[in-house]
Order: structure tokens, then C-alpha cells, then sequence
């Protein structure tokens, strides 16, 4: 008899280590706590956190994230003020400080942004100051020059540009 309580209870324990087990994969399969919204807003908001104009990830210049790419949000203001001037000659069509390299065909070889096709992204040099040569700064357009997205790691990572 005492044999028969024993195996209940270890059938008892093995039913608890898998419920949790099924609750934790799951959790995991859900997003394991990632993208929560803390605000309540869905995301759908700007993040109203500034940083330095020398950010050194896209993710420094705000805590938001954008719910379709996956990337981090970052406020066009909240960039160095070559990153605004750069958009505006993106704009306006030019012209460019390095018409040779400014709005050729970026391939998103890295594929970090969204999936498009070949020729959809065109990419923009942001100049910085006291560096020679084209430096790791960069503004990549979607093809209606709306969407907008920050690298200064030469495309090692990207954020979305909210204006």
C-alpha cells in the first residue's frame, strides 16, 4: 500500500513538472515577455526619451519598437543634426554631398529590414563631423521616401525614423 501512495505521488509530481513545462514553452512561443507594452499604448506613440546626438545603437534615442519590422523606434529629432539634413536633401531630391554613393541601391544583404524587393531601398550617407571619409552613418528611404531607417554601424543594426 505504501508503494501505491509512493507511485501517486510521483505521477502527481511528473503531472506538475510537465504543466509547468507546457506553461513555460508557451510563454517562450508567445514572445517570452518581448515586445510587452508597458504604456498601455500599443506602441502606436513615439518614445518621448531624447538621448545624446552621438547615440551609439539606433535602440540608445528611445524605448519604443515598431510592432511590423521589429526594430526600434527612434524620434528624427533625437538624431545628430546631420540626420535631419540628410532628410531634408532626401526630400528635396538633392543634391547630395556624395552623389556617387547617396541614393544608390541598398540590398539589405544583412536582411534586417523588411522584406522587399531588389531596388525598393535606396541609401544616404549622413555625414560626421571630423571624419574623412563616408563615415558609418546612414539613412536608408523605402521607395516612397517615408520610410526612413538610421544605421550609425554601417547597417550592424537599425532603427525606424519617426518624424
Amino acid at each position: 500500500m505504501a508503494r501505491a501512495a509512493s507511485t501517486g505521488r510521483q505521477r502527481y509530481r511528473w503531472l506538475l513538472l510537465l504543466a509547468a513545462a507546457a506553461m513555460l514553452v508557451a510563454w517562450l512561443v508567445s514572445g517570452g515577455g518581448q515586445g510587452d507594452d508597458p504604456a498601455g499604448d500599443g506602441g502606436s506613440t513615439s518614445s518621448t526619451t531624447s538621448s545624446s546626438s552621438t547615440s551609439s545603437s539606433p535602440g540608445d534615442a528611445t524605448d519604443a519598437t515598431d510592432a511590423a519590422s521589429g526594430l526600434p523606434v527612434v524620434r528624427l529629432a533625437a538624431l545628430p543634426p546631420e540626420a535631419a539634413r540628410t532628410v531634408e536633401l532626401i526630400d528635396a531630391g538633392g543634391p547630395f554631398p556624395e552623389p556617387d554613393h547617396d541614393g544608390g541601391t541598398f540590398g539589405n544583404r544583412e536582411e534586417l529590414l523588411p522584406d522587399q524587393p531588389m531596388g525598393y531601398y535606396r541609401e544616404y550617407t549622413v555625414p560626421t563631423p571630423g571624419v574623412e571619409d563616408h563615415g558609418a552613418r546612414r539613412i536608408v528611404a523605402g521607395d516612397d521616401g517615408e520610410e526612413l531607417y538610421w544605421t550609425d554601424d554601417h547597417y550592424s543594426s537599425f532603427a525606424l525614423i519617426r518624424r
